[in-house]
């Protein structure tokens, strides 16, 4: 049961009905913007494709992950990736402020799957700010409609605030080793039509399978974090005692990323402890069951968590 109290926590959306929904959910679907825009937007992405580098691969650096999906976070040419952000942002920004509380966008992308490929792993999106004081967001905005088949957006409700608390690249995920039983028990697909989004918190589990169809599966997605709170990333030391650390940034920081590279000249503000652990599927469905990792600011809260831990070797 969800026994979140939204007074403890700075508000995401500003419509209170919506707010209870996410809250409760983790994610809201919405109107978003007009078929005019769709379409408009659809154009730009193919008009400035001819700016892209390409995506970072493994000629690039030694990395085990294979994306099959075209990303514009990835993209080998900061200019390009500039380029999407200021584009995106100037369509998005006033439905943006219609919709959430006083927040702003740090990470745009367009996301394209072409058919018979696109799976996008389970995961949750990396931590983009302190998760004990805010919720940071993700705008998911097909171009086209988004369906079982050619690979909407799929997520387990109520699964926010409850894994990984500090996730960031090369940080091992506590879920890797049952993905398949998630995906195959517990997902819900977000049937979306052009034009409307899915408001989801970063934390939330969710996944997408790859395009069965012969036509395009365009999204946009854009993230964005409160005005009020610095924007932050997390990121494993590769060497060392394993610890995260936790670095300050903006969004210029992601123009020039690679994600699978240990970030250098960045403002370092804290060091978090880690453990690597494996969850089996009672752990899961433990930690499905219990409070928010955000909700644990009481001594009780806290002593009940420790004993969950304990009790199922977490």
């Amino acid at each position: 049961m969800n026994t979140f109290n939204t007074n403890k926590m700075r508000r995401v959306l500003n419509d209170s009905e919506l707010e209870a929904q996410f809250q409760k959910q983790g994610y809201v679907s919405v109107p978003f913007i007009s078929e005019k825009e769709v379409e408009e937007l659809k154009q730009l992405f193919f008009d400035t494709l001819p700016d892209s580098g390409g995506q970072i691969t493994s000629d690039d650096i030694k990395n085990e992950h294979f994306i099959s999906y075209d990303f514009t976070f990835i993209d080998k040419n900061p200019a390009y990736k500039r380029k999407v952000y200021d584009i995106i942002t100037a369509y998005f920004k006033p439905h943006m402020e219609r919709l959430l509380d006083n927040y702003k966008p740090i990470i745009a992308n367009y996301i394209r799957k072409k058919p018979e490929t696109g799976e996008v792993p389970l995961h949750q999106n990396w931590a983009f700010s302190d998760e004990m004081k805010c919720s940071t967001v993700s705008i998911w905005c097909p171009l086209v409609e988004a369906t079982v088949e050619n690979g909407t957006l799929q997520v387990l409700p109520g699964s926010h605030k409850k894994f990984g608390k500090n996730r960031g690249p090369m940080v091992p995920w506590e879920l890797e080793k049952i993905k398949d039983e998630i995906i195959n028990n517990h997902m819900i697909p977000l049937e979306t039509k052009a034009g409307d989004c899915v408001i989801l918190d970063d934390s939330i589990i969710h996944y997408s399978a790859i395009n069965k169809t012969e036509g395009l599966r365009l999204v946009i997605q854009l993230i964005c974090i409160p005005k009020d709170m610095p924007s932050l990333h997390y990121h494993k030391i590769p060497a060392g005692n394993g610890n995260i650390e936790v670095l300050e940034v903006d969004e210029n920081f992601y123009f020039e990323f690679n994600p699978w590279k240990f970030p250098t000249n960045v403002k370092k503000i804290g060091e978090e402890p880690f453990t690597v652990k494996y969850f089996s599927v009672l752990d899961f469905q433990n930690v499905m069951k219990a409070p928010r990792f955000d909700e644990l600011k009481t001594i009780e809260d806290k002593r009940f968590f420790s004993k969950l831990f304990s009790v199922f070797k977490l």
